[in-house]
């Protein structure tokens, strides 16, 4: 069996994200909301799985509204509970099947859809053509079930594309899970690498942007392997606590290192937190692979000799690393003293004129950057 669906939004309610890691964008993915209602081990995918193996094909649209109601004619209404069997059954008829958005309900069956037919489509078969115009036209996901093709199509917005079953698919996420892997791997080492360059004061624009490169890598590696974890349903929750044992920290790490090195106020292009994610993730992964494009989006100058440039921390970062420390204390601290290597030479005394800062935990502070130094210098020179 293969499984076709599509990337992009479609109207309607229809669960929860299914994926053990919710960084990043899975959470607000409707599409991906979609493929968990009809992932394996639901009533949905059961009750599909049936009409494949009964060789009738189906129409069957997610979601009723007034404009669904205007493309019917015929059929009669049901407004009953779903199951697997029911929508079995109901799909011998000739006609669409329509369930509520959620997929908890049966609203009518046998209904033919009329939808507007100077709405192009590339599909040649009645059913697939119908099904891609009702949801050009509905803005609900429509499935159809090929009798003949024996593949089952999810359209959303119009648009169409084919998924594998589950065992190719888990073949495809353990490739990328290996690929994650060797990148969290690499990150770790440039992670460490910059804090020893930190602790030193010999941070290079380049050395960030490469931190911030890995981090956006390993991000988005992660989100395609969050996808396959929500296609696979229950057949992927193995895979959801590697992702999420992998995963653990990265996206705080990124933020943490953005606010470390994007450009002052006083900067040519100041930049918000909030603009240079935005302007990360804009990136194709051709521009992401260029240091220059990274740096740029960062906020700092576009040319190859700018990434050379010293280059110092705020510490947030190094902070974020020192035990029981809030993060309200950790934004006063660096709004107080300005930079690391301010914070790395601040006395006891000098971190209790922070406001927040006792004297126990200005002495957690100084300890704990001090061991982070040591341990930092240590792994890179020993």
């Amino acid at each position: 069996m293969r499984v076709a669906i599509d990337r992009e939004a479609g109207r309607g309610g229809v669960g929860p994200n299914a994926a053990g890691w919710t960084g990043g964008l899975p959470g607000a993915d409707p599409v991906r909301a979609t493929l968990a209602l009809m992932a394996p081990g639901t009533a949905l995918r059961d009750g599909l799985e049936r009409i494949l193996r009964g060789r009738t094909g189906a129409l069957i649209v997610l979601g009723n509204d007034r404009v669904v109601d205007a493309l019917c004619t015929g059929g009669f209404p049901l407004n009953v509970e779903f199951s697997a069997t029911r929508l079995r059954e109901l799909c011998k008829m000739d006609g669409a099947v329509v369930l509520s958005s959620d997929g908890t309900k049966i609203l009518r069956a046998a209904v033919h859809l009329m939808p507007d037919p100077t709405i192009p489509s590339e599909e040649s078969g009645t059913r697939h053509r119908t099904a891609e115009r009702v949801a050009k036209q509905a803005r609900f996901p429509v499935i159809s079930v090929s009798q003949s093709m024996h593949i089952i199509g999810l359209y959303v917005n119009g648009q169409r594309h084919v998924l594998d079953d589950s065992a190719a698919i888990l073949s495809k996420a353990n490739q990328a899970l290996a690929t994650l892997e060797r990148y969290k791997l690499r990150l770790d080492e440039v992670s460490g690498t910059l804090s020893a360059l930190e602790i030193e004061d010999l941070v290079t624009v380049r050395d960030a942007v490469a931190v911030i490169q890995r981090l956006e890598m390993v991000r988005r590696i992660a989100d395609e392997i969050a996808g396959y974890v929500v296609e696979l349903g229950t057949d992927g929750r193995l895979l959801a606590l590697q992702l999420e044992e992998l995963m653990a920290g990265v996206e705080a790490d990124r933020t943490l290192v953005i606010r470390d090195y994007l450009p002052g106020a006083n900067a040519r292009k100041p930049r918000s937190i909030d603009t240079a994610l935005c302007d990360l993730d804009g990136l194709s992964a051709t521009e992401l692979i260029d240091l220059v494009a990274v740096a740029k989006a960062l906020g700092h100058a576009g040319a190859s000799d700018a990434l050379d440039a010293a280059i110092s921390p705020r510490g947030f970062r190094l902070l974020a690393k020192v035990p029981r420390l809030p993060s309200l204390v950790v934004d006063r601290l660096v709004e107080h003293f300005g930079s690391l290597q301010r914070l790395l030479g601040a006395t006891v005394e000098d971190l209790q004129t922070v406001d927040g800062v006792g004297d126990a935990r200005a002495r957690g502070v100084r300890e704990g950057l001090s061991r982070l130094a040591e341990a930092s210098i240590l792994e890179r020179y020993v």
